[in-house]
């Protein structure tokens, strides 16, 4: 059987990678940023809708297997305390209503650790009636990628099921994933972070010594001072990440084409979940459909 996913709040597809790579059905995407859709579709062939899932009627999209949410995390991250605007926000309830309107087989939700703190949100999540919930946290990219980065997920069955904890045989080095002839500009905020005149220093990771990276922030772009990696063939020592090793960091293939500037890749980079582990969600629901 064809077990037919529809995605929310899908971004430019990271999670769809993952799925599809673990052998589901890509049926409909969903999601509101005009650059991520075009993105989107210039990387799969199934339907992605540009729309507001707000304003968008539950009744519109196809009946599916198994639906998946990847709702925005800024309002539930650590991050959010510099800025005062950890809050939550009303997003999941917009899935929420998708899963008690039309129920699923298997809904999963991914978000940050952080979601845990808002109650509400975890309890409209978890306490579905007629599912068997499975919470697992942190999932670690680390697992396979040279990455740090950790996530809340949620997967919700209409049956009892033992679901397997993630797991891998290898994970990527970070010296796999440098270029070898990188094209890098270096901003002059860089360099003088580079020197010390900024309070806090760059994160840099030597793929000499097998270090993991920093996480991948939607922000890097205005950022790239804070995260660096080592590199002697520049004066400093040190520089960004290009797009495509950022890319690569979140498990993302050479052959997925970024039609926009740097700044919105970087961005969508960073908003996106690590490939990795959309295959491991993928090859689980697989085991539960029997595939």
């Amino acid at each position: 059987m064809s077990v037919l996913v529809n995605s929310y709040f899908s971004g430019t597809g990271l999670m769809e990678i993952g799925l599809q790579r673990a052998g589901l059905t890509l049926q409909q995407s969903f999601e509101i940023d005009p650059v991520c859709v075009e993105n989107h579709r210039a990387n799969f062939d199934h339907e992605i809708r540009a729309c507001d899932l707000r304003a968008k009627l539950v009744r519109d999209e196809k009946p599916c297997h198994v639906k998946v949410a990847t709702y925005p995390c800024n309002k539930y991250s650590k991050s959010a305390d510099l800025h005062g605007t950890r809050t939550g926000d009303d997003l999941f309830l917009h899935f929420f209503r998708n899963l008690a309107i039309e129920p699923p087989e298997v809904y999963v939700v991914e978000n940050v650790p952080g979601m845990r703190k808002f109650p509400v949100v975890m309890e409209a999540m978890t306490r579905l009636p007629g599912y068997y919930v499975h919470v697992e946290c942190p999932v670690q990219s680390e697992l396979w990628l040279p990455q740090r980065r950790d996530r809340l997920i949620i997967i919700g069955s209409r049956r009892p099921f033992a679901w397997r904890a993630p797991e891998s045989t290898r994970r990527v080095h970070l010296s796999e994933i440098v270029e070898r002839d990188p094209d890098v500009h270096i901003p002059r905020n860089v360099i003088s972070r580079l020197r010390g005149k900024y309070r806090d220093r760059p994160i840099i990771s030597d793929p000499d010594r097998d270090d993991l990276a920093p996480t991948c922030v939607a922000h890097y772009h205005k950022d790239r001072g804070t995260r660096l990696v080592a590199d002697r063939r520049f004066k400093y020592g040190a520089r960004p990440y290009t797009v495509r090793e950022y890319a690569r960091l979140q498990g993302i293939p050479d052959a997925f084409t970024f039609r926009c500037s740097e700044a919105h890749a970087y961005r969508m980079i960073g908003l996106g979940v690590s490939v990795p582990v959309g295959e491991w969600i993928g090859r689980e629901i697989a085991r539960y459909f029997g595939l």
